[in-house]
C-alpha cells in the first residue's frame, strides 16, 4: 500500500497547504461500551463509515479483513493508510482520528509495532504537528532505517524549514529506494532551492512512475508538474496536464485550481471561474477561493466575489491561516489579524512560506524593519515563487534598498503568470530605460506604503 504524502502543506504553493484541524469524525461508533482501551480502538477503526465519500468500497472492504483477529498487521497498516488518503480528499480532518485509532489497534494486536508508529507520524505530518512527526521518525531511522522511514523524517525537517537536513533525509531515501515517494520528495526540495529544471525532471519521473493501482498518485504528480509548467511559463503545456487530470478525475480540486490559475494568466476570467467553481465545491480552501474571487472580480462579478471573499475571511482562519494572511495583507484588511495568524503558523512551521507570509503581514502593517529579517529567511533558498518575489521587492523597496528592489522586481515580472490578478495589480510593468526602472522601484515601495494607508479594517 503506498503511504500518502502531501508535499504544500506544499503548499502553500500553491496546492493546498492548509492546515490540518480536528473536526467530526464520520466513524459511526457503535453503542455497546467497552472497557479495554485497546479494544475500543479496534471497535473505532473497524465502524463502518456514514456517507459517501473517497475509497468508501476500499475502506469498507478493508475494515473486513481487518476484522479478523487472525489477520496479518498489513490489514491495519492499510486501513490506516485509507483514512489518511480520505482525510485529505474529503477534507475532513476527523477522519485522521480514526486513523489514529486504527494504528492503536495495530499496536493491541501487534505490540511494539514500527509499522503503527510510522502511521502515527504520518497523521501527525498531516495535522502540522511536525516536532511530533519528526520524534517518531528518530527512533524509526535509527532502528531500521527504511525508505519510508527518511521520508518521515525529511517531510517533517522540511516543513520546519531545516532543509539542509530534510535534503539529507531525502538522498538516503531514494538511494534506498528511487521510485513515486522518492521521487516527488526531491523534486519539491529542488524546487524550493531554485533549480525548477531539475524539478520537472524528477517529477516527470514520479509521473512515471506512479502506481495505476492507486487512484492518487498520478493526478497528484501530473497536477504538481502542470504547477512547475506553469512557473516555467509553460502555460499550454500546464494546461495540458491538468486536462489529462480531469478526463480521469473530473472534479480533482487541485487541477481545477491549477486550470483557473493558468486561464487566469491567459486573461480567460470566464473560464477561469468555471473551473475555480469547481475547485471550490471539492475543496473550499482559502487558496481556492480567493483565487476564486480575483476571478469573479475580473470577469465583472464583483458582488459575487464579495460573497466568496466573506467567506474566505470568516472560515479561513481554520482552513488555512497563513494564505488568510497572505490574502489580507494583500489586500489591505485587518493588518492585525493578519500579523496573529502569520504568527501562530509560523510557531508551527518555519518554511520559507510562512517565514513569507509574516514578513508581508508586517511590512503591510507598517512594521517593514520587522518584515526584513523574516524576508530575507524567505528568500535564502532561492526558491523560484512569484509570490516571494513580489513580496521581497516590495519590502525592499519599502527599504529604502532600490538595488535589492529591483532585482526582485525583475524576478517577479518573469513569473507574473503564477501570480493573482490581486498581486499582479503591484508589478505595473515599467517602461523605458534604466530611470524608469527606477522609478518603478520607487513606485513599489509607495504602492506598498498606499496599500498601508487604505483599508486596515477591524
Amino acid at each position: 500500500m503506498r503511504v500518502p504524502w502531501m508535499v504544500v502543506c506544499l503548499t502553500a504553493v500553491c496546492l493546498g497547504g492548509a492546515a490540518c484541524r480536528p473536526g467530526p469524525v464520520e466513524t459511526a461508533a457503535a453503542s455497546a461500551p467497552m472497557l479495554d482501551p485497546g479494544a475500543e480502538s479496534c471497535r473505532y477503526a473497524l465502524a463502518p463509515l456514514a456517507g459517501e465519500g473517497p475509497f468508501t468500497t476500499e475502506i469498507a472492504a478493508q475494515q473486513r479483513r481487518a476484522a479478523d483477529p487472525r489477520a496479518d498487521e498489513a490489514a491495519l497498516e492499510q486501513l490506516g493508510y485509507l483514512f489518511v488518503a480520505r482525510a485529505r480528499l474529503a477534507h475532513d480532518d476527523g477522519l485522521y482520528t480514526a486513523a489514529l485509532e486504527t494504528a492503536s489497534c495495530l499496536e493491541r494486536r501487534h505490540p511494539a509495532n514500527d509499522q503503527a508508529r510510522l502511521l502515527r507520524g504520518h497523521i501527525r505530518h498531516q495535522q502540522h504537528r511536525f516536532a511530533e512527526a519528526e520524534a517518531i521518525a528518530r527512533p524509526l531511522v535509527a532502528s531500521r532505517g527504511l525508505a519510508m522511514d527518511y521520508a518521515l523524517l525529511g517531510d517533517a525537517l522540511m516543513e520546519q524549514g531545516r532543509l539542509s537536513e530534510a535534503a539529507a533525509a531525502y538522498q538516503r531515501m531514494i538511494d534506498l529506494k528511487p521510485y513515486y515517494q522518492s521521487y516527488t520528495r526531491a523534486a519539491h526540495l529542488r524546487w524550493l532551492r531554485g533549480n525548477l529544471t531539475g524539478a520537472i525532471e524528477l517529477m516527470r519521473k514520479a509521473v512515471a512512475s506512479a502506481s495505476p493501482r492507486d487512484p492518487e498518485a498520478g493526478p497528484w504528480a501530473r497536477t504538481r508538474l502542470a504547477d512547475y509548467d506553469l512557473q516555467a511559463g509553460r502555460l499550454d503545456e500546464a494546461r495540458a496536464e491538468c486536462e489529462r487530470v480531469l478526463a480521469v478525475r473530473p472534479g480533482y480540486a487541485q487541477a481545477l485550481l491549477v486550470l483557473g490559475r493558468i486561464r487566469l494568466a491567459q486573461n480567460q476570467p470566464v473560464d477561469a471561474v468555471a473551473a475555480l467553481r469547481a475547485a471550490e465545491a471539492a475543496n473550499p480552501q482559502p487558496d481556492v477561493r480567493w483565487a476564486l474571487a480575483d476571478a469573479l472580480r475580473a470577469a465583472g462579478r464583483d458582488g459575487d466575489a464579495a460573497h466568496v471573499e466573506q467567506a474566505l475571511e470568516r472560515e479561513g482562519g481554520v482552513r488555512d491561516p497563513r494564505t488568510l494572511a497572505l490574502y489580507l495583507s494583500t489586500r489591505g484588511i485587518s493588518p492585525g489579524r493578519a500579523v496573529d495568524l502569520a504568527r501562530r503558523e509560523l510557531a508551527l512551521r518555519a518554511d520559507v512560506f510562512t517565514e513569507d507570509a509574516l514578513a508581508w503581514a508586517l511590512a503591510r502593517a507598517g512594521r517593514t524593519g520587522e518584515a526584513a529579517p523574516h524576508m530575507a529567511r524567505a528568500l535564502a533558498e532561492g526558491t523560484r515563487d512569484g509570490r516571494l518575489c513580489l513580496h521581497g521587492a516590495l519590502i525592499a523597496a519599502a527599504a529604502g534598498d532600490r538595488t535589492r528592489a529591483r532585482a526582485l522586481l525583475g524576478r517577479a515580472r518573469a513569473l507574473a503568470p503564477t501570480l493573482l490578478p490581486s498581486e499582479r495589480a503591484l508589478l505595473a510593468p515599467p517602461t523605458g530605460g534604466g530611470a524608469a526602472r527606477d522609478a518603478h522601484v520607487r513606485l513599489a515601495g509607495d504602492g506598498l506604503r498606499r496599500l498601508q494607508q487604505e483599508r486596515t479594517g477591524s
